[in-house]
């Protein structure tokens, strides 16, 4: 097969861990009940509580299955997954709740953080005032105490928003403007938006992390003036009921997200929220704006550049999201997972959701 591109792209191979290899005949239906790949396991079933994996007799790469089946439990309550992991039900966990490591830790299972892209943003409503401002968009994060956030309830396991990219990336560079915790300074720039009595309806979902945040965002955001309403949803609510839809007219949303599951380049991550897609579309209502031209301005420089201009070109798309914030993370967490460190063999952490077995064998 030939690929032939407009231009040089030198993103080629982080973008083709993104093509997926199905049968030919598969519908789009076989493909959601039970997909066929090339990996080195296979489905055997799926469900809402459990998926069971078989390894894929026809894989041929460097990386086969080694054990004889893989189940992955379904757990969304965190008592019951600290339950089964403190217990020794499972031998691995991902997303480990702060206030469950020391159990966790107690029955003898290892507890591993990697810091990660994984975040909480701040989604505004750009097509309603006085959200439009980007100066009271700013307010907002200048309210919120992050630091005081992170410990309170991460216990320390997240960095500060410094950009877009969490500092440990490798084209991370600092952004024009970081949002330390400055109540003077959103007051100020409240007043000089002309926003007085401002009173939101904060969107959260119902992820337990998420819903730990709101209460301490609420007296934040209430101490500069902002009234506060606190309404938390489950994530298919929250986006089909409230921002994708006709007229959207919610306010400030707050939920979790990491498309670095999907590969970890800039242009990928940015595309994510940012390019001509449903969240600017509908969820901030943000597409077409001076920021956003100037956004995609420096995003199509840099996917045509490569070495020093190509960073410098993504250094200016992270100033503009910067001074823009239509969405934008508080901070970045690092990913906590725990694992049986005796029945696994090779099994390493990793910084996104999720948890990566290639090259790790059972021991027991």
């Amino acid at each position: 097969m030939t690929i032939t591109l407009k231009y040089p792209f030198s993103l080629v191979k982080e973008r083709l861990s993104l093509v997926k290899i199905v049968q030919e005949s598969a519908s789009e239906e076989d493909l959601t009940a039970l997909p066929i790949g090339t990996g080195p396991w296979k489905y055997d079933s799926i469900n809402e509580q459990q998926v069971v994996f078989s390894p894929n007799e026809h894989y041929n790469g460097p990386f086969p299955a080694a054990a004889e089946s893989m189940v992955w439990d379904i757990l969304v309550d965190d008592t019951a997954r600290t339950t089964a992991m403190s217990e020794g039900t499972v031998v691995a966990m991902e997303s480990v709740p702060a206030d469950a490591q020391a159990l966790i830790e107690g029955s003898g299972a290892t507890v591993e953080a990697v810091q990660g892209f994984n975040l909480p943003f701040l989604l505004f409503n750009t097509t309603k005032a006085p959200f439009d401002n980007n100066e009271v968009r700013q307010a907002f994060f200048y309210a919120i105490n992050t630091d005081q956030l992170i410990q309170n309830a991460l216990s320390g396991r997240a960095t500060p928003a410094t950009s877009f990219l969490p500092e440990n990336h490798p084209n991370y560079n600092e952004a024009a403007n970081v949002y330390t915790y400055d109540p003077a300074m959103a007051e100020e720039l409240l007043t000089g938006a002309g926003v007085e009595d401002l009173s939101i309806t904060l969107l959260t979902t119902d992820h337990p992390w998420i819903t730990s945040l709101a209460p301490q965002i609420k007296n934040d955001l209430e101490a500069v003036g902002v009234s506060v309403e606190i309404q938390s949803l489950a994530s298919s609510a929250l986006y089909a009921d409230n921002l994708d839809v006709d007229n959207f007219t919610f306010d400030v949303a707050l939920a979790p997200g990491d498309p670095s599951v999907f590969g970890g380049d800039p242009d990928l991550l940015l595309n994510w929220w940012y390019g001509d897609n449903i969240w600017t579309q509908k969820r901030t209502g943000w597409n077409g704006s001076d920021g956003y031209n100037a956004l995609h301005e420096a995003m199509d420089a840099a996917v045509a550049a490569t070495g020093d201009e190509q960073q410098n070109a993504w250094n200016d798309a992270f100033d503009v999201l910067s001074e823009e914030v239509p969405l934008y993370p508080l901070f970045h967490r690092q990913v906590v997972t725990a694992y049986q460190g005796d029945q696994l063999q090779g099994f390493k952490p990793i910084g996104t959701t999720g948890l990566n077995f290639i090259g790790t064998t059972a021991t027991e």
